[in-house]
């Protein structure tokens, strides 16, 4: 039912609604459940992969020999094969989180073991007027947004803002992973792109890009400082509050600086 208030008061009427879908989705390694999470069930293969890749489960896709998406009971869950090492360090890593009382962040004791270290990124030259044409482009690209105005985008761009790809998740984080996944998956070279997300960018986004080696981040809103503080020591180049017309550059790596304000 819809409410609207004009100036005779309160006036309700019957309306239907599209609603975004959310579900348990279980990621499991070798027969081993290592995360769930709330996720739209679309893209879960993707979802798997990239979540793998950008939380250093895996550190190249090849390292997944096999993976099957299966409903149960209470949701979904994508069983993935992956290789006896990458399953010996994922075993290694859930008995370290084990017992963990200090914090209580992720299972982590300080600040230091918190924020891990986030690999250096080679930032693509990347133009304003780029990034202008890649927000111009990416509405039309979010079918499920579009119906249900409850969906997170995340999207793959050129270098001349042209979008290749998106993924939409009710969740941020998991519509980068699907397209980290996508982008995995299809062996594209992410030196000739950028991502685009209609999300804030947090510290977990950033560090989800430099770990997939993106080199470029521009987010419709705001990033955190400490987004901001590890684009800097990354090298990606972080670009915020993207509207039409204007966005703020937190972060544009020197050697991509003159070429980005001449293109």
């Amino acid at each position: 039912m819809e409410v609207r208030h004009d100036a005779s008061g309160w006036h309700a009427n019957a309306q239907e609604d599209m609603l975004a879908l959310e579900v348990p989705v279980a990621l499991v390694y070798n027969g081993i459940s290592h995360a769930v999470m709330m996720a739209s069930p679309t893209d879960l293969e993707d979802l798997a992969l990239g979540f793998s890749l950008s939380e250093g489960i895996l550190a190249h896709p090849h390292e997944c020999y096999d993976m099957e998406l299966r409903e149960e009971e209470h949701g979904l869950a994508v069983q993935l094969t992956i290789s006896t090492q990458r399953l010996v360090e994922l075993k290694q890593r859930r008995r370290n989180l084990t017992g963990r009382t200090g914090c209580g962040l992720c299972g982590t004791e300080s600040l230091e073991q918190a924020i891990s270290p986030i690999p250096h990124v080679i930032a693509p030259a990347l133009s304003d007027a780029a990034i202008q044409h890649a927000l111009g482009e990416l509405l039309a690209h979010q079918p499920l947004q579009a119906v249900t105005g409850a969906s997170h985008g995340a999207a793959w761009c050129d270098l001349n803002g042209r979008i290749q790809r998106l993924r939409e998740d009710v969740g941020r984080h998991n519509a980068l992973d699907k397209l980290i996944g996508s982008l995995a998956g299809h062996g594209v070279l992410l030196d000739e792109g950028f991502v685009l997300v209609s999300s804030r960018a947090s510290y977990e986004m950033v560090h989800k890009c430099a770990s997939a080696g993106i080199g470029a981040l521009v987010a419709v809103s705001a990033a955190t400082a400490l987004a901001v503080e590890q684009a800097r020591e990354a090298g990606l180049l972080l670009a915020g509050f993207a509207r039409p017309g204007r966005h703020l550059i937190y972060h544009r790596p020197l050697t991509t600086a003159a070429y980005a304000q001449d293109g």
